[in-house]
């Protein structure tokens, strides 16, 4: 009996630990199973496992997807009305951004352009009038088999503005358009007259001062010399001038002490004493044309030129100069330019170093960055009408400086006002002390300021046109003498 129990416990013992090994075999069969599944073991799986990996993972991604574009496109839906008006607004602030950004926008100067630019301006500096006139001429008339060199009067303003390349453009495109190189010393682009198909651009007003040169608003090299003296020279010179040759003290003169008047201030200017005249370039100083006397001295010469109609004949063709210069700085839809352009304009003849230059404009961008107004044309031409009077202007501030006040925006509104008759905005004077105010105390450098004032003002054509050579030969000589007549004394 005892045996037969024993026996029995013994089987149920087996029987408990077949279950438990098969239980443990279901867990581990389970567990390869899922590891088979993350790639872990070696045993492979079959079709529809991969098919189960696949496919679910898909429909999970799809499904996230297509509940997110649902959100999105009710979003929309509510608010299409709102966000269609608010892009098209936005679209068009951008575009308008966009192209003030594409006009305003400077090219980079390379290389190559950067040596044209230094060539050029000692050319301006250091050339005669006759191959200035050469190189900054555009056109060649042809007129009856006469060919003359013509300047427009954007090629003048090119001529005594330094930083303003002569344009070259494409030349193999040039010369399959126009059938001209490009432009430099003695290459001008052809003009007929007579050629219906060829009509030139000028934009000029009706009543510019270049029309009453004659030549349909052209300059020939006689009226580029006259005109240059015109600009050089002060308006207390040709008061002078005029008074020396008013004979009768009625303040008018005709047209013969009109002539010895321009012969007797071009001589006394650096433009005519480094002219020549050159037969075989034909540019040669005629006088001034007839085109001009006619209109001081009427068609028959008999009339008479008042000091005030000719100095309203200079403020003119300043005026015109200037007008010429603003719109080159493409001001923007309200007629204006930016502060940094004013700067620019301002500093042009300053002959100041490129990294003192790029200082001063830096600091006028950021100090306007924030809240930039522009200069309007008005206020432009207001403050270089204010410049013509540098010399009284000059005189003004000096006693200020002698009698120890300070020199503050308010003193040089003042000044302006009373020595010039000019009312300046208060943005212009601020324009005007960031550039002057070196220490950044409020006072301006007057002794900068107007050293480089009076050379904007004649626009640089009364600087020395020697590269110091001449001066220092003639000290030498001057020197040698001195020590000669010295020694012999002795």
């Amino acid at each position: 009996m005892f045996g037969n129990k024993f026996m029995y416990i013994l089987r149920q013992g087996v029987s408990s630990r077949n279950k438990i090994n098969e239980s443990v075999s279901r867990v581990y069969y389970v567990r390869r199973k899922s590891f088979s599944l993350l790639a872990l073991p070696k045993e492979k799986l079959g079709n529809k496992a991969y098919s189960f990996v696949l496919v679910v993972p898909c429909l999970l991604t799809g499904y996230v997807a297509w509940n997110r574009h649902r959100k999105d496109r009710y979003l929309l839906n509510v608010n299409a009305a709102e966000m269609i008006i608010e892009s098209d607004d936005e679209n068009k602030t951008e575009q308008a951004r966009d192209e003030q950004k594409k006009k305003k926008k400077k090219e980079k100067v390379g290389f190559r352009d950067r040596k044209i630019i230094e060539y050029e301006n000692r050319m301006r500096h250091y050339s005669t009038p006759d191959k200035v006139f050469r190189y900054f001429a555009t056109l060649q008339v042809v007129n009856n088999d006469i060919h003359e060199i013509f300047m427009t009067p954007d090629d003048f303003l090119r001529s005594i503005t330094p930083g303003l390349k002569q344009p070259d453009g494409n030349c193999l495109a040039l010369f399959k358009r126009d059938r001209f190189f490009c432009l430099g010393l003695d290459k001008y682009k052809r003009y007929d007259p007579k050629n219906i198909h060829t009509k030139l651009e000028l934009a000029l007003d009706e009543d510019s001062i270049f029309y009453k040169l004659g030549s349909a608003g052209l300059i020939t090299f006689s009226d580029y010399i006259f005109l240059l003296t015109v600009l050089s020279t002060s308006r207390r010179h040709f008061e002078i001038a005029f008074r020396m040759f008013d004979f009768n003290g009625d303040g008018d003169v005709d047209s013969d002490e009109f002539g010895k008047v321009a012969t007797l201030i071009r001589q006394q200017t650096s433009i005519g004493n480094r002219h020549r005249d050159h037969v075989t370039t034909g540019n040669m100083f005629k006088g001034v044309n007839s085109a001009l006397t006619t209109y001081f001295f009427g068609s028959n010469m008999k009339g008479k030129l008042t000091i005030e109609k000719f100095l309203e004949f200079q403020q003119q063709l300043q005026r015109e100069i200037l007008s010429l210069e603003f719109e080159r700085r493409n001001p923007d839809e309200n007629g204006r330019i930016s502060e940094v352009d004013f700067t620019e304009l301002l500093l042009a003849y300053a002959g100041y170093p490129d990294k003192k230059k790029g200082k001063i404009l830096k600091t006028v961008k950021k100090r306007f960055k924030e809240n930039p107004k522009g200069i309007d044309k008005d206020e432009y031409l207001k403050f270089f009408h204010f410049l013509n009077n540098i010399n009284d202007v000059d005189t003004a501030l000096t006693f200020y400086h002698i009698a120890g006040a300070s020199i503050d925006q308010a003193t040089l509104k003042h000044v302006a006002k009373t020595v010039a008759h000019v009312d300046l905005t208060d943005h212009v004077v601020q324009v005007v002390y960031t550039i002057f105010d070196e220490n950044m105390d409020g006072q301006l450098s007057n002794k900068e300021f107007v050293a480089v004032m009076k050379n904007r003002v004649l626009r640089g054509l009364e600087k020395p046109k020697d590269t110091g050579f001449v001066k220092l030969i003639e000290s030498v000589v001057k020197c040698l003498k001195l020590s000669y007549n010295m020694h012999f004394d002795n």
